[in-house]
């Protein structure tokens, strides 16, 4: 039985659902409610977390003197079981669950008896929720990581095995300079690698633990929530205020805000590869593992993953927007507003890994064809490097910037290539030209020229992916 059909018929046959918060009620709840209330249906992703919190928490009812040894180890082999159940698909939603937490706590007092029943004492579903939300998100943050990281080794096994490829870097979508193909990956894996950090910087700030605050106003059975901290693993200790614990979720805006500027990056990277497998550029195929065809036109291969990826980073974008407005206009502390956060946080951690492992597919498998990137260079490609000829004889940059314009619409108007005027030409622009200028003409020289850390040079490519290794290393 699903859950929104359990709750649901509970509300509509004999209303004796044993609820967490049913003794100050008596008339029955509308059905329409019962749905429009219930979380169970999405919530239970976290049924280990629950399980995991209520664990330790019995623990902690134990150490103030509310449990005993035997009723603890009761209510914590009982969670297994409620856990074995979960993992194998048979446990049984029933009328009354409306979320992961109340359906949790009744299967445990099925199987435990009365004793399941003091599992709750001094602890608030919302202390709890918040507590469940945390756990959860501290693991998908670590698997998000991993697909993450996946991605960028990908992306240093091809700088690496194709730094020779020369292709046209651009500025405003116009040719623009002579860079390397494993140059272009590694500018995405630079913008990945500050994702990664932000995923790794927050994750303190998740791993902040609410559970002892209660409703609102702490917990009167002194529990230590500093064993709680240490047994379930936050490492960045316990939350400052009760109020304030119960209601905080900036640590779900700020993971789905860092996913956004994943998102865009990853959108960027792949409006890059949909331009560049495009007929005109014709740089690069995407594998057929990764493209669909027409219903109509029988030569078309749409690079459709790409699509999705830069698709897909618009509605993560509208989640965080979404969250913020729920968020807005809450007054202090818990409300059932913050119901809301959940889809729109599972909604990003599913979207994002899947684009992350797409991604990776993508990258992975791609084919290039350096024959097509190299006739996207051109030499007023180089007319900066004509520039910098001059520099080199001493003459002011801003006079050879001039210059090399002039030189440009010289070619311009002659209909011909920067690289087809003769040296009397060039002369005509500056006396400083001598014989050696044909050496500018050189792409590979181009690209050479640009040694600087960062920069286009086949020594720096590698370093950069290099870096990039170590920085995954360490991680």
């Amino acid at each position: 039985m699903t859950a929104q059909k359990a709750v649901s018929e509970g509300a509509a046959g004999d209303g004796g659902a044993k609820r967490l918060w049913g003794g100050r009620f008596t008339g029955a709840t509308d059905p329409l409610m019962e749905k429009f209330n219930e979380s169970l249906s999405f919530d239970q992703r976290m049924w280990a977390e629950d399980i995991r919190g209520s664990q330790s928490y019995a623990k902690a009812l134990e150490k103030v003197g509310i449990l005993s040894g035997e009723e603890t180890k009761q209510i914590i082999d009982g969670l297994d079981k409620v856990g074995e159940e979960w993992e194998n698909g048979s446990f049984e939603v029933k009328s009354g669950d409306e979320d992961i937490h109340t359906a949790n706590e009744r299967r445990l007092t099925e199987i435990v008896g009365s004793v399941g029943g003091k599992l709750h004492t001094g602890r608030s579903r919302n202390d709890q929720v918040a507590t469940d939300t945390r756990l959860w998100l501290m693991k998908e943050v670590k698997l998000m990581r991993s697909h993450l990281h996946a991605l960028m080794k990908v992306a240093c096994e091809r700088s690496e095995r194709e730094v020779d490829v020369l292709m046209p870097g651009f500025t405003h979508l116009q040719s623009a300079q002579t860079v390397r193909w494993g140059h272009w990956i590694m500018s995405h894996v630079a913008a990945w690698q500050r994702d990664d950090q932000r995923f790794n910087d927050m994750t303190p700030r998740i791993a902040t633990l609410p559970l002892g605050s209660g409703a609102l106003a702490g917990n009167p059975f002194l529990v230590d929530r500093q064993f709680l901290s240490e047994d379930l693993g936050f490492s960045g200790g316990v939350t400052l205020n009760s109020m304030d614990a119960v209601s905080d979720r900036d640590f779900v805006a700020e993971f789905i805000f860092t996913s956004s500027l994943l998102m865009v990056h990853l959108s960027r990277w792949a409006e890059d590869l949909i331009v560049y497998s495009s007929s005109p550029f014709g740089f690069v195929k995407c594998s057929d593992a990764y493209t669909t065809g027409s219903s109509l036109m029988p030569q078309k291969k749409n690079p459709d993953a790409l699509e999705l990826i830069r698709g897909k980073a618009g509605r993560i974008q509208g989640n965080l927007s979404g969250l913020l407005c729920v968020l807005k206009g809450t007054p202090t502390t818990y409300n059932k507003d913050f119901q809301e956060a959940w889809q729109l946080m599972f909604d990003t951690v599913d979207s994002v890994n899947d684009c992350l492992q797409i991604g990776t597919g993508v990258l992975s498998t791609i084919e290039i064809f350096p024959e097509n990137m190299m006739k996207g260079l051109s030499s007023e490609m180089l007319a900066t490097d004509l520039a910098e000829y001059l520099v080199r004889k001493g003459v002011p940059f801003r006079d050879t910037h001039h210059i090399s314009g002039e030189v440009v619409r010289m070619a311009e108007s002659k209909k011909c290539a920067l690289s087809d005027l003769s040296l009397e030409e060039l002369k005509t622009a500056s006396h400083f030209f001598m014989e050696d200028v044909s050496s500018v003409w050189e792409f590979q020289k181009s690209a050479e020229g640009r040694d600087t850390e960062g920069g286009a040079s086949r020594r720096s490519v590698l370093e950069q992916a290099q870096k990039i290794r170590k920085y995954l290393d360490d991680q």
